[in-house]
């Protein structure tokens, strides 16, 4: 939402690289309710925790899942590599990049989701390589390759946004 896309949105999800980062955020939330105290989830090979502020669900989350990919938006370097500085007040919050973004809900196969961003990419631009890059590494079928990537192939050009860059 940050970005000025028109998504559902039901939370908010924090990854952070520690463990003492997800505990630190529920020590700063200890005053609302907890949802699900901060642990270890297995299954996920995430350290986790959930928070109910003012009536929105807050997730803050390790994932710890060594991987050199740069395509996946909870693991590896996706996320720390492929992220824009937005202003939210006075604040920077660094927030995914659309095109990360954009191929995790292409995988998970959320047209709720992928259809407003695509929509958006068309008018403000996006890196169509890493798109494309993205989509074939997360193995989607070649039709909804070529039908985002033939939706995408007249937008502006907009580098991956990474540190250091701040969107205002």
């Amino acid at each position: 939402m940050l970005h000025g896309v028109s998504l559902p949105a039901a939370d908010i999800d924090i990854l952070v690289r520690e463990r003492y980062g997800v505990d630190t955020f529920g020590s700063a939330l200890s005053s609302f309710r907890c949802l699900e105290a901060p642990t270890w989830l297995a299954e996920t090979r995430q350290y986790y925790g959930n928070y109910e502020v003012n009536g929105v669900e807050v997730g803050i989350s390790t994932v710890e899942v060594a991987s050199d990919a740069d395509t996946i938006e909870t693991f590896g370097r996706g996320p720390w590599e492929h992220f824009t500085l937005l202003a939210c007040g006075r604040y920077a919050v660094p927030t995914v990049a659309l095109e990360l973004r954009l191929i995790t809900e292409l995988f998970r196969n959320r047209p709720d989701r992928y259809q407003p961003l695509i929509q958006f990419m068309q008018s403000h631009g996006c890196d169509l390589d890493y798109i494309r890059r993205g989509i074939v590494a997360a193995g989607l079928p070649q039709t909804m390759q070529d039908d985002v990537l033939n939706r995408l192939r007249e937008a502006p050009f907009k580098a991956v946004a990474g540190q250091g860059h701040v969107a205002v």
